[in-house]
């Protein structure tokens, strides 16, 4: 179904983007503890260091992701990006939405000069599916990057673009 896809930049002010945002954030807080959970906030999506995507199966949203550009030690941007906020409508689980989504964002990193991406996400059963799309999509397990601790329910990984 991903050639169906259409995925477009989003600028945060469409309410399929803001609802499905909101679910995600209402997921997330439902699971986990709120000091292991690290996604990020419709302001903080907002952020110029943040670019979201949304992807569009026939006019309907079916997910979103977003790129966060890490800063070097000065502050200023460094050639590395954290992938974000990734989260598939439930209408459109296992249609191949979130691949198509990191691989769109690979592209776009690869193409916007980084050279390394970098994420977080859970380590419990209920992540399973997201571990293992991107070690098939060639990220790594790795340690804490960018300020994040050690957490019994994160998973740290990364890749090489």
């Amino acid at each position: 179904m991903s050639a169906g896809i259409e995925i477009r930049i989003d600028d945060l002010s469409g309410e399929p983007t803001r609802a499905l945002i909101a679910h995600h954030h209402a997921q997330m807080h439902a699971n986990t503890p709120a000091e292991s959970v690290h996604a990020l906030d419709l302001d903080a999506l907002c952020s110029p260091d943040v670019t979201v995507w949304s992807a569009w199966i026939d006019e309907r949203i079916a997910g979103i992701a977003a790129l966060k550009r890490l800063r070097d030690a000065h502050g200023a941007p460094s050639d590395r990006g954290e992938l974000k906020s990734f989260r598939t409508a439930d209408a459109f689980l296992g249609c191949g939405v979130a691949r198509a989504l990191l691989r769109h964002i690979v592209a776009e990193a690869r193409a916007g000069g980084l050279s390394s991406l970098w994420l977080e996400t859970g380590s419990d059963d209920g992540f399973i599916p997201a571990r293992r799309l991107y070690a098939a999509e060639g990220f790594v397990e790795c340690g804490p990057f960018d300020g994040y601790a050690e957490d019994p329910l994160s998973t740290f990984m990364t890749r090489t673009l």
